[in-house]
């Protein structure tokens, strides 16, 4: 990792979580002293447990309403500053084989894995390989002129690249990783550059494939292996990996999405690849007709890995402070439910690297969501007090949204 002048001691103390608060946003936000100063915080203050978070408290008692009324199937933690407060599990990982959930269970991630792939990004970054301003060019052929000279890796980090992409075949199951990678990478070389690089761009698809190209071609291995290897493992994040569908099939510390049809049913989505269109309510793929998921997207976890994931990027482990003030650094504001949020549950939202942070009750929040059908994920790290809230489903239902909500509202007190 990079020397810092100031010292390992120096670099663990502007690390602690208020104080990777106040480096790493964006010039005229307020410093770190500055948000403890305010009412939110003064009523709480960074270590004190507030009681709706507690075993009992106001959040645990609405997951558990939502679990009897089998509104929620999975697992919620609470952390604070890397010590578990609240852990509650439901429902099986495996009905078939009888699994229940439980915190070791590891759940597919969707959306909510694409900033790993940024983390890669920035490490290679750290160590002098690529810089953010080199263009798509630099490290990849094949692809259209104008994308190959104009477009930035910081432009596709910021969802800010002008391309458009297009949809994926929904329809196709893969057979090996060799074949997920082969048609994402051909898919990615079919963007097109629909407005000027530096135009914030709605979820385009190959502002996530291809970063995780230009970690191959960098780091000279695939991008499963690299993020195993340089953020999962370093991390300690030992039930957190890449798995493929045959794993998932038979590793029993992988739960199973459970997928509502069209017609009600509900069927297993790895077990029954055959089955036609999810709910229209659940819109996206059988996310079992991967072999394993496309580079630079998911990935399964478990709670309290993405716990230990927080906890790597305020001490240093996973980037230097700097590369980690570039990860979570606010960039293009995001409109009403920009980022998944609604309006009344966020002040502000803004586009960071692959995953959006928000101001809420005076506290920055940064973190994650994703879902398929059958698939919830939420990961949220509030660096100003300390605390990670981690949500993952594994059955269609579950109202995701509202449940971060709750969680929002009882981690900073909002009403």
């Amino acid at each position: 990792m990079d020397s810092d002048s100031m010292g390992a001691v120096g670099r663990r103390r502007l690390l602690g979580w208020g104080g990777l608060a106040a480096v790493g946003v964006a010039a005229g936000a307020p410093p770190a002293g500055g948000l403890r100063g305010t009412t939110a915080l003064a009523s709480t203050g960074p270590d004190v447990i507030p009681p709706d978070v507690r075993p009992g408290g106001a959040y645990d008692r609405y997951v558990a309403k939502l679990a009897a009324e089998g509104k929620f199937v999975g697992v919620v933690m609470l952390a604070h500053r890397g010590r578990t407060v609240l852990s509650r599990n439901y429902g099986m990982a495996d009905k078939e084989k009888g699994v229940r959930n439980h915190e070791g269970i590891a759940f597919s991630l969707s959306s909510a894995g694409k900033p790993f792939g940024a983390v890669a990004i920035l490490q290679l970054a750290q160590q002098g390989k690529l810089k953010l301003y080199d263009t798509v060019g630099t490290h990849l052929k094949g692809f259209a002129k104008e994308i190959a000279e104009q477009v930035t890796i910081h432009h596709l980090l910021s969802g800010t690249s002008g391309l458009d992409t297009p949809d994926v075949d929904v329809q196709r199951v893969f057979q090996s990783r060799e074949e997920v990678r082969e048609y994402n990478e051909q898919w990615a070389r079919r963007a097109k550059l629909v407005a000027a690089p530096g135009t914030p761009t709605d979820h385009a698809g190959a502002e996530i494939a291809i970063p995780a190209q230009i970690v191959e071609a960098v780091s000279g291995t695939s991008y499963w292996d690299y993020v195993e290897e340089n953020v999962f493992r370093r991390c300690g994040m030992r039930g957190t990996a890449f798995y493929t569908r045959p794993q998932w099939l038979t590793d029993q510390h992988i739960a199973h999405p459970y997928m509502q049809l069209a017609d009600g049913s509900v069927v297993d989505a790895v077990r029954n690849l055959d089955k036609g269109s999810p709910s229209p309510h659940t819109p996206g793929k059988n996310p079992g007709r991967n072999f394993i998921d496309a580079p630079g997207d998911g990935g399964f976890a478990t709670a309290p890995d993405l716990v230990r994931f927080a906890q790597a990027l305020r001490d240093g482990t996973v980037l230097d402070r700097r590369y980690a003030d570039l990860l979570i650094g606010p960039r293009t504001p995001l409109p009403p439910q920009g980022g998944g949020l609604r309006a009344a549950a966020a002040d502000a939202g803004f586009g960071a690297y692959l995953m959006p942070v928000h101001i809420v009750n005076g506290q920055w929040l940064w973190g994650r969501a994703g879902g398929d059908p059958g698939v919830g994920a939420s990961w949220n790290i509030y660096p100003d007090t300390g605390w990670v809230g981690v949500i993952l489903s594994n059955h269609d239902g579950v109202p995701l949204w509202e449940m971060i909500e709750q969680e929002i509202q009882a981690v900073t007190g909002r009403r």
